[in-house]
């Protein structure tokens, strides 16, 4: 632990931990320049440095700054949202299965979603309601598994069983939809960023730019106590029912407006979380190298699926899910080799 005094404060941080963060956030700038010179109108990192300092053509210009920038910004902010949502709900329930993927949340943005397919709404009125059905999963689970105290075990076992119910009526509102609609909301259940613009990052970046300075400064190190257990950390001062209140709604919206973006993308939330322990090597939800950690790995996985097929692009959720997918079954085994499962 290293400790920088300025004056009358203090700031306590953990070296390795503050290198991955910033190798990871450099990695997912790195791998963006990459992402964006690709496609029909090819462009070397040199000429995307030099377009995205001001100088390009004008031609350049408008590739980047109306086609391919708004994409991959909200590609940075989809995976960083889902990351620091998924650390958080980790961090809450304390137990590495703590996903919205596996509590529901994503499910019930989901079914927001697929009621205003059903009802032929448009992409705005989509967005908005993804938005309302994950918050209304969020509320359900805190009234059933947080009323009486949090508990990770029940509010697993409540999400698990609040998602079985809302992939039944999901798979229900897919049959109610026209042809045409079933279709659209297939793609976007399967998360997807293509066609993403600007109207997508935009309502994102500003979640982002108010809840995570929330969940880190303000929330960060008091989530941290409550690992000492919370009679300890009530003793100490924290208010851990409040503390777990607020930081369940911060995640819920940070899940929620990430799918409202570019639909339900599977895994990172999962998985960023545990990376980023092992890459830091320290106990904690390790919050802001997670953020960074799955901005990198969205914009990793849509590059795979723009160039990892030659003539084909794939929706960005079906390579995380792939890889989410086997990073899962390669936890659980070795998990199990250990005897901790």
């Amino acid at each position: 632990m290293t400790v920088v005094r300025v004056r009358h404060m203090s700031v306590r941080f953990r070296a390795r931990a503050l290198l991955v963060g910033l190798g990871c956030a450099l990695a997912a700038l790195a791998l963006g320049v990459l992402s964006i010179g690709g496609g029909d109108y090819p462009m070397s990192p040199a000429d995307v440095l030099r377009t995205l300092a001001g100088n390009g053509t004008t031609a350049e210009n408008f590739i980047i700054g109306e086609l391919r920038l708004p994409r991959l910004v909200t590609a940075m902010l989809v995976g960083a949202a889902l990351a620091l949502g998924g650390a958080v709900f980790q961090a809450l329930v304390r137990n590495p299965l703590g996903s919205p993927d596996i509590l529901g949340v994503t499910q019930g943005a989901a079914t927001g979603a697929l009621v205003v397919v059903v009802a032929g709404g448009g992409t705005l009125a989509l967005a908005g309601a993804s938005v309302v059905g994950g918050l209304a999963t969020g509320l359900l689970l805190w009234a059933v598994a947080w009323a009486r105290g949090a508990h990770g075990h029940r509010l697993i076992l409540a999400g698990i069983g609040i998602a079985a119910i809302l992939t039944g009526v999901n798979g229900w509102l897919l049959t109610r939809a026209q042809l045409m609609d079933a279709a659209r909301a297939v793609l976007w259940l399967t998360g997807s960023l293509d066609g993403r613009g600007w109207a997508q990052a935009v309502p994102l970046a500003v979640t982002l730019a108010v809840l995570a300075p929330v969940v880190l400064f303000a929330c960060g190190p008091a989530l941290r106590m409550t690992e000492l257990g919370d009679d300890t950390a009530a003793a100490l001062g924290v208010p851990v029912r409040r503390l777990r209140t607020v930081l369940l709604i911060a995640a819920v919206l940070l899940v929620s407006v990430a799918a409202s973006a570019a639909g339900p993308v599977n895994f990172v939330a999962l998985t960023a979380p545990h990376l980023t322990r092992r890459l830091t090597r320290a106990p904690g939800p390790n919050l802001a190298a997670a953020t960074a950690l799955g901005a990198a790995m969205l914009v990793a996985a849509d590059l795979v699926a723009q160039r990892g097929f030659p003539g084909h692009q794939l929706p960005v959720g079906v390579v995380t899910g792939a890889i989410g997918g086997g990073y899962l079954i390669w936890l659980l085994a070795t998990e199990r080799r250990a005897g901790r499962l």
